[in-house]
């Protein structure tokens, strides 16, 4: 009875991650510098389906959201002219972090509905487990 509220709260919590990485991302879109002594790198969480057990009375059935991986982007840093820096290379260019401000809100839009959507099915699971509590009663 309990596992549709287990499975809406595995996609709460994936979908919530994604929304920390998109804070994330965008509190440090302007880094220029890390400890590893390059710009900040954008983040992103990959989800999957949490694997379904292969035997038992639920075989077969999705057991909700689980975060496979969080990955850092892989795209170029930007070079900005700047040659007064103090991290300006040779030819006076500094790299600057690859976050992509529109991809960013696109992710942080698509993360919030998400969330909002699993939000409302959880609700929904625990209103109908409510209602056959009463009924049982």
């Amino acid at each position: 009875m309990f596992d549709a509220l287990n499975i809406t709260a595995s996609a709460l919590s994936a979908e919530s991650l994604r929304l920390d990485l998109v804070a994330n991302n965008l509190a440090n879109a302007t880094t220029t510098k890390t400890v590893t002594g390059f710009p900040y790198q954008s983040e992103s969480a990959i989800l999957a389906e949490a694997p379904a057990p292969s035997n038992g009375p639920y075989r077969g059935i999705g057991q909700g959201v689980v975060v496979k991986a969080i990955l850092d982007s892989q795209a170029p840093f930007p070079k900005v002219y700047d040659p007064t820096s103090p991290l300006a290379n040779a030819q006076g260019y500094v790299l600057e972090s690859n976050v992509n401000l529109s991809t960013q809100m696109v992710d942080m839009a698509e993360a919030s509905q998400a969330y909002q959507a699993n939000a409302n099915a959880f609700s929904a699971d625990k209103n109908m487990i409510l209602k056959a509590l009463t009924l049982g009663a």
